[in-house]
């Protein structure tokens, strides 16, 4: 009965354990956080000032960002800004191709939103311009033709 009635209890613990795991799981996630948060709340109340300072308040914007950076990146959660870097439809997504003799085809002129990573997952494609061959120099060969 004793062994019975023991078995009993840890499998309750352990229900009860992997409850609450699941139920607070994201709290260092969200402790995190807060501090962004009451700093976009004091900026917030910093730009309803009518003699506010746009400067003050892009520097404290930047200063917020920096932190809400800094506290993803400690769970993992990593941006993909990939300006000059070839095209992967892994983790990049064609929004536009562009004709341009500057740039190799297939590489990225410009980013439209940035992607994310979570442990090297992908979480959101970066949109991005690619290059694409100079179809002008085909026009004219093809003129030729």
């Amino acid at each position: 009965m004793r062994s019975r009635a023991e078995m009993e209890n840890i499998r309750r613990r352990s229900e009860r354990d992997l409850v609450n795991a699941h139920k607070y799981a994201l709290e260092k996630f969200a402790q995190e956080l807060l501090p962004v948060i009451d700093s976009m709340e004091m900026g917030v109340a910093a730009a309803m000032d009518e003699n506010a300072d746009v400067s003050k308040l892009r520097e404290g914007t930047e200063m917020t960002l920096k932190m809400f950076e800094t506290a993803i990146e400690k769970f993992g959660i990593k941006g993909v800004h990939p300006k000059g870097e070839a095209f992967n439809p892994e983790h990049h997504q064609a929004m536009t191709m562009i004709d341009s003799a500057e740039h190799e085809p297939n590489m990225i002129i410009d980013v439209m939103q940035k992607g994310y990573l979570l442990n090297e997952r992908l979480v959101r494609p970066a949109m991005v311009v690619v290059s694409s061959a100079n179809s002008g120099a085909d026009s004219e060969s093809d003129e030729k033709k």
